[in-house]
């Protein structure tokens, strides 16, 4: 496997001390600018005036909320800006919905997110306080509604934050929570940084941590996430696109820890495909999944170069899950082929290695398509106990020192479409 690409990711993270320098040119305090910070005060156009005036300013600036709670509409951030959100300051979404208009996403009208880039570069997020998207207002504003986690639905939500066709981006030190939709979306963007921060929400719709959607040159270091839905969901267009997408590619996670959620995953919009992932040191405490990996035919595309490494799981109700039948983990029995399209999912050259898992309910599903099995999949060193077994079709997989003890006694079903070799 090559991971060229990754060593480049890595590489792009000595500009950002460049980046921080430019930064220190000008200081702009939201309050001097009109912003209250007081909790009931709406401080949009305050807190834009001053991301206004200090992106005047050539080389950027700082534009600082400190003391307080910053109540807010949608607010955008431009080039050369640090964002600086306080350990004792909170930017608190505005609790109308009327204060966030029209906006669109991924070829889909919705709602502006809280806090936006536009072809922006050069920006940072940082100072050790909290957003804080204000979701229940939206959450209960979808109670009962059908579909409302799809993109460009008649009740639309904000996203949380949205670095769109921007790139040299750092999130540091900062929490990111209850976002009204996915939380942080990097959109068609490039050289992305997550450090040592936190993303949080309650049991809550579609509250995904951390979205990259059709970008590249990522990186994701020490993140907690404790979230609504996907810990960490890698994406590159939506349902039934009609392209063409662009991919998401070179995205390294380390040493995170995920708790609440839908775990780590890749999908299920991936019409414009993945390529080169590599996770390591991961571990996760009480997760839906583990491993996920997750398309359809109506959402697929060429997924490869994949490498989970070093996971540890406590009580993930489902330690792998490679599927092509997303939102179901598998069929019942065989079933018929039908035709490749452009949206048929194509997994292959996966390795999961040093993985282990304790306390879950199934093992796994590792199940491609008739048309297009998951193919060149590696296990080694994994050791899963579940109440149910590791079940394989329509993929071609070697368990090389794996072991799964499941309640049920099956441990590893391998269906008569798989083709799995065993290395003790």
């Amino acid at each position: 496997m090559r991971w060229s690409g990754l060593v480049v990711a890595a590489a792009l993270i000595a500009p950002q001390a460049l980046v921080s320098q430019a930064h220190a040119a000008k200081i702009c305090d939201v309050r001097h600018f009109g912003a209250k910070g007081d909790g009931t005060t709406k401080d949009t156009a305050a807190i834009q005036r001053a991301i206004d005036s200090c992106a005047a300013n050539k080389g950027g600036g700082t534009v600082t909320l400190a003391g307080g709670t910053f109540v807010s509409g949608p607010i955008e951030l431009k080039s050369g800006i640090t964002f600086s959100v306080a350990k004792d300051a909170t930017l608190l979404g505005s609790p109308d919905r009327s204060d966030f208009g029209t906006y669109t996403f991924a070829g889909k009208t919705t709602v502006l997110p809280l806090v936006r880039t536009n072809h922006a570069e050069n920006v940072v997020i940082t100072g050790g306080g909290i957003i804080d998207g204000n979701g229940h207002i939206w959450w209960d504003y979808i109670k009962g509604v059908k579909d409302a986690g799809v993109l460009g639905t008649d009740h639309p939500r904000p996203l949380g934050i949205v670095f769109d066709h921007s790139k040299h981006i750092r999130m540091e030190d900062i929490t990111m929570q209850n976002a009204g939709m996915w939380q942080i979306v990097p959109y068609y963007s490039d050289d992305l940084k997550f450090l040592n921060m936190k993303v949080l929400a309650p049991k809550s719709p579609n509250t995904d941590a951390i979205d990259p959607f059709s970008s590249s040159n990522i990186l994701m270091d020490h993140v907690f996430s404790s979230v609504g839905d996907d810990n960490v969901a890698i994406k590159s267009g939506a349902i039934d696109s009609p392209g063409p997408d662009d991919p998401s590619h070179d995205i390294l996670i380390r040493d995170c820890t995920f708790e609440q959620g839908h775990g780590l995953s890749i999908g299920s919009e991936i019409s414009g495909g993945v390529y080169n992932v590599h996770a390591e040191r991961i571990h996760f405490k009480g997760t839906d999944q583990g491993i996920r990996i997750k398309a359809n035919r109506d959402r697929g595309h060429d997924v490869r170069n994949i490498t989970f490494k070093d996971i540890d799981m406590v009580d993930v109700k489902t330690a792998i899950l490679i599927t092509e039948y997303y939102p179901h983990p598998a069929p019942e029995g065989e079933v018929p082929a039908e035709p490749i399209g452009r949206l048929t999912p194509f997994f292959h050259d996966i390795r999961i290695e040093n993985v282990h898992a304790t306390g879950g309910a199934n093992a796994g599903t590792i199940v491609g398509l008739p048309e297009s099995p998951v193919k060149d999949t590696i296990l080694t060193n994994v050791d899963i106990q579940a109440k149910t077994a590791l079940r394989i079709a329509y993929a071609e997989v070697i368990l090389d020192h794996v072991t799964v003890k499941s309640d049920d006694g099956a441990n590893i079903i391998i269906a008569p479409t798989a083709k799995v070799t065993k290395k003790p």
